[in-house]
């Protein structure tokens, strides 16, 4: 442990907040003490969707899916893409080139695709899809409150969250700031050990933050043939089963690659 490190636990007040280790912190104390409110926003559930890593090639695909499945039902939805670095929500659904607006100079205006989805994302604010966006953890912290409290969402039945991989500042800040959170949904791939081995973090990440684990998803899970229409096991299958099955956890299905 480094001197700086020491006195920077030494000086801690317990306001995790406006501390530069926040996302770090593990001191049960300092989180109890923490003074972050959960946001008014009404909506009865949010669902989040993540995976353990980066590269599964999914997982806002299944955010993007069940966000417009639940407004296909009649549903009010929204689908905030969490990804700051790499937001791919908009390139998705088709809407790259929309910016966010705002009618009354107070509150943010959702890109709406129809009357019952609306959707927020980083890429709204970049000036192109080649900008990278370089901050810190405070300053996610503050778009992503802003993405819940100052759009104008509505209200909504369902928000879809689609977070970027592993288990840091976005997640964190989602848990603490979001209300009606129903739980997660963890997206993994066919059964590389690693693979495996990350959706288990994910899975006991989420359980560590005392949210529910809705299931397991298996992304690339064979392939059909374009030709004859037979299925592939192109990357091996059942990683996804295996890994809900030893973390007792529901497992949800397969997508083929």
């Amino acid at each position: 442990m480094t001197e700086n490190t020491e006195k920077s636990e030494q000086a801690c007040d317990g306001n995790c907040s406006s501390c530069g280790t926040a996302s770090t912190c593990t001191d049960p104390a300092k989180k109890t003490s923490s003074p972050i409110q959960k946001v008014e926003i009404s909506v009865k559930h949010i669902i989040l969707v993540l995976s353990g890593k980066g590269g599964v090639g999914g997982k806002s695909t299944v955010a993007t899916n069940l966000a417009m499945s639940l407004s296909n039902k009649g549903y009010d939805t929204g689908i905030v893409d969490l990804d700051i670095h790499g937001p791919n929500i908009p390139k998705m659904l088709g809407v790259e080139d929309k910016r966010l607006e705002s009618r009354d100079g107070k509150t943010i205006e959702p890109v709406r695709l129809t009357g019952k989805l609306g959707v927020v994302s980083m890429a709204f604010l970049l000036p192109d899809t080649s900008s990278p966006v370089v901050w810190r953890g405070p300053m996610k912290f503050t778009a992503i409150k802003q993405f819940l409290e100052d759009v104008n969402w509505g209200d909504m039945e369902y928000l879809i969250v689609d977070l970027p991989p592993g288990t840091g500042d976005e997640a964190l800040a989602i848990a603490q700031l979001a209300p009606n959170i129903d739980g997660a949904v963890i997206v993994t791939t066919p059964p590389q050990d690693v693979a495996v081995m990350d959706s288990t973090k994910a899975v006991k990440f989420i359980q560590q933050l005392e949210l529910p684990v809705i299931g397991i998803i298996e992304n690339m899970s064979g392939m059909i043939c374009p030709h004859c229409g037979d299925e592939i096991d192109l990357f091996g299958k059942g990683g996804g089963k295996k890994a809900a099955e030893e973390l007792d956890v529901p497992y949800l299905g397969s997508i083929p690659h």
